[in-house]
């Protein structure tokens, strides 16, 4: 699949939530040390910068119409039941917003179902929480798509 801008946006806002995390790690005292903390943080901030600037080229490519803006899915495990439960998405702004959001909402999932101390059944339940909070994701990503394909086509005119 080609790089769209909802895909990368999706990588700009987990690197953003994982460089919250490996901060947060380097205040506590225990985890992995110190250096090794620093070392995925800059590993973190030159995987950021390239993809920042990946995101520009894209942007500019895709305003001169010699890009894909939109790639079409071809997921065989999508549940229709779970499809589109993003509410109303008017800007690509927004659209990024509610991503990040998603993303961030997704790890906390994540973690809860690590958890040692809870029964699988409350595990199996934080999975399904997990599949739709991922299709959400994955239907906010389509929707940032669609809505710059929309803006680009209203400044064609």
């Amino acid at each position: 699949m080609a790089e769209t801008l909802g895909s990368m946006i999706d990588k700009l806002s987990i690197k953003a939530i994982r460089e919250f995390y490996i901060k947060k790690m380097m205040r506590s005292k225990k985890n992995l040390s110190k250096d090794q903390l620093k070392d995925k943080l800059e590993i973190l901030k030159k995987q950021k910068k390239s993809l920042l600037v990946e995101i520009e080229q894209f942007i500019a490519t895709s305003h001169q119409r010699k890009g894909i803006i939109r790639d079409e899915k071809l997921k065989l495990y999508n549940k229709p039941h779970l499809m589109n439960k993003i509410g109303k998405i008017d800007s690509v702004a927004q659209g990024i917003d509610a991503l990040t959001k998603k993303n961030f909402e997704l790890w906390q999932l994540e973690d809860e179902a690590r958890r040692e101390d809870v029964s699988l059944s409350h595990i199996g339940k934080t999975k399904k929480r997990i599949d739709a909070a991922n299709q959400q994701r994955n239907d906010l990503m389509d929707k940032i798509d669609d809505l710059l394909e929309e803006k680009l086509q209203g400044e064609k005119r």
